[in-house]
């Protein structure tokens, strides 16, 4: 038998072509479930960071601009507070200058001094004028007692003011207390007393 007579004996075999792929393996599915899953919880995770952060930048905000709000009212409140009651202004009243000889005895020592009178109602000035030489004694007999230590000491500038307003006072028949601790109770004299306060102008000490 001749080779072609062979060739053309022999069947030809079909190929057959699909267009289906291979079926994936089943161990792949897996896998890209578990990566799909993953990726999934990992940006649902960053979502909820990042609305976490921002709501929690958003309250931060709103208790910072709370708490300006709140200085600003309590700058506001002080500010009321320093104001000065202009209907009822206090009456200032100076007084000659004092000069005395101070009570050192290492040393001769003496003050000049000047003062003024803070009073509580505008008539009080004339009271004073009335009163004004019994007055002035008082507050020499109180300079005349100090040493300069005593007065170079803020303290005792402090204290020299709490004794010369009860000094002052006594001729207007008041008894005042003489503290000069701040906060003190006042009696009833000190309330009702024609001098609030006494104020230096002037305090020399040689």
């Amino acid at each position: 038998m001749s080779v072609a007579a062979a060739s053309k004996a022999a069947p030809e075999a079909e190929v057959v072509v699909t267009d289906e792929a291979a079926p994936a393996p089943r161990g792949k599915k897996k896998l890209i479930v578990m990566i799909a899953a993953a990726l999934a919880v990992v940006l649902a995770a960053g979502g909820g960071g990042g609305y976490w952060w921002t709501m929690k930048k958003r309250a931060a905000a709103v208790a910072a601009a709370a708490g300006e709000e709140g200085g600003e009212a309590a700058a506001h409140e002080e500010k009321k507070v320093i104001k000065a009651d202009v209907k009822s202004a206090p009456v200032f009243v100076p007084l000659d200058p004092f000069t005395v000889n101070l009570a050192d005895r290492e040393a001769e020592r003496y003050a000049q001094v000047g003062m003024t009178l803070e009073l509580a109602d505008p008539k009080a000035g004339d009271l004073l004028k009335a009163y004004m030489p019994a007055i002035r004694n008082n507050i020499l007999l109180v300079l005349a007692g100090k040493t300069a230590g005593q007065l170079m000491a803020h303290e005792g500038k402090v204290q020299l003011a709490a004794e010369v307003r009860a000094a002052a006072l006594k001729p207007l028949g008041y008894e005042v207390a003489v503290t000069s601790k701040p906060g003190a109770k006042a009696s009833d004299d000190d309330e009702a007393a024609p001098i609030r306060a006494v104020h230096f102008s002037n305090f020399i000490i040689q």
